[in-house]
């Protein structure tokens, strides 16, 4: 554009001053001449460089997500193909679901197992009561016959000091009183232990051999969930629409969920246009202002956009944190990047594409005509392959 209006003023002085001899060629028309369109190309670019900045390094940035999953296993099928559409949702590979559906498997029956535990431990609750009850009922008849038995010695003492008793039956009566006292002990102890297991309960008022139960069924209950999430991951889809490049992963090898070795790089098709410019060029760039981006894989087309935000930082705004002085690289300025949003909503653009672009801003509106025209220039340049084979 510069050029092209250095050619038309040199026309125009050469009618002037040569074809039609208007004005003298003397020093002083000299200096003017050459002065003016100095001043004007300096005064129109620097206000140019404001009111409509512009930028040669226009990049598209697509979000990537590395695929890893969550299980490890062999490899079944592999549902997509490299640099294909892929729509959310859609399976990317599937691991053998085989050994989790053993472990599920298992699982489950370490659930029915402590359920049925959980039955036997409320049907012993209801023994340890009977038991308790059944002991007390025989101390109540044992304490009866020692009593009987006690009298009985007595009155076998009382007859054997007057010598009408045979001694046969004082001995055997003490016999029976001995006897009676350690099955009256016995069932001390049996009732002891039944009234320590019946009062044995929690906070909640459970007996702790049920609780434990409870504890044991909800650990298995949680295996089983973990077991059926395990085997839902052996099947691996899309997180979102986009396509899978450079896919090296084969039925038959091993998905390892290690984070550090992903199987697959996924592309999504949400993308970022980023205008990189100087940081003194941004101070009139906001939101929802015009601008025009040109990019190299479209030759002389113009993608209209528009400014979505200014990101407000750059890599040098950090300082690692540490207890020693940061070491510090000598770097120029940084530039800052502003984010563009394309209005043409069927425009394809690759990611890693580069351009060139430039916002129209709301300071020295009537310059924005210039700008337009440059890009539209620059555009068709892009047309050019300068290649020597």
């Amino acid at each position: 554009m510069e050029l092209l209006f250095l050619m038309v003023y040199s026309f125009c002085a050469w009618l002037v001053f040569f074809k039609f001899r208007w004005l003298p060629w003397n020093i002083t028309t000299q200096v003017i001449t050459i002065s003016i369109p100095l001043i004007l190309l300096a005064a129109v670019i620097l206000f140019l460089n404001i009111s409509a900045p512009s930028t040669a390094d226009v990049r598209v940035i697509n979000y990537s997500v590395q695929i890893v999953p969550r299980v490890t296993g062999r490899v079944i099928e592999v549902g997509v193909e490299a640099n294909r559409p892929i729509r959310k949702g859609m399976v990317l590979f599937r691991i053998d679901p085989e050994p989790f559906r053993f472990r599920l498997q298992a699982a489950r029956a370490a659930v029915a197992q402590a359920r049925a535990k959980l039955i036997g431990s409320q049907a012993n609750q209801s023994s340890y009561e009977e038991q308790l009850k059944e002991a007390q009922a025989k101390r109540g008849a044992v304490s009866a016959k020692l009593e009987l038995a006690r009298m009985r010695v007595r009155q076998y003492l009382a007859l054997a000091a007057t010598g009408a008793g045979p001694r046969f039956d004082l001995e055997q009566a003490q016999a029976e009183v001995q006897g009676l006292h350690g099955e009256l002990a016995a069932l001390d102890a049996a009732t002891a232990q039944a009234r320590v297991k019946t009062r044995a309960r929690t906070a909640d008022g459970e007996q702790d051999e049920v609780a434990r139960v409870r504890a044991e069924i909800a650990q298995a209950e949680a295996q089983l969930a973990e077991a059926q999430w395990e085997l839902d991951q052996t099947t691996v889809v899309a997180p979102a629409d986009g396509s899978v490049v450079n896919l090296q992963l084969r039925v038959g090898q091993v998905a390892s969920q290690l984070v550090m070795s992903p199987v697959m790089l996924f592309i999504e098709n949400t993308q970022w246009v980023l205008a990189f410019y100087a940081q003194n060029e941004v101070r009139e760039v906001g939101t929802g202002q015009e601008a025009e981006i040109a990019m190299r894989m479209y030759p002389g087309r113009i993608i209209k956009c528009r400014v979505d935000s200014v990101i407000w930082a750059t890599s040098g705004g950090q300082v690692p944190i540490g207890g020693n002085l940061p070491d510090l690289p000598m770097l120029a300025a940084g530039r800052l990047a502003v984010r563009l949003r394309p209005v043409d909503a069927d425009v394809f653009l690759a990611a890693g594409a580069r351009g060139s672009g430039a916002i129209y801003t709301d300071y020295v509106v009537f310059l924005h005509m210039v700008r337009k025209v440059f890009i539209r220039v620059q555009s068709k340049l892009d047309w050019l392959v300068l290649k020597l084979h």
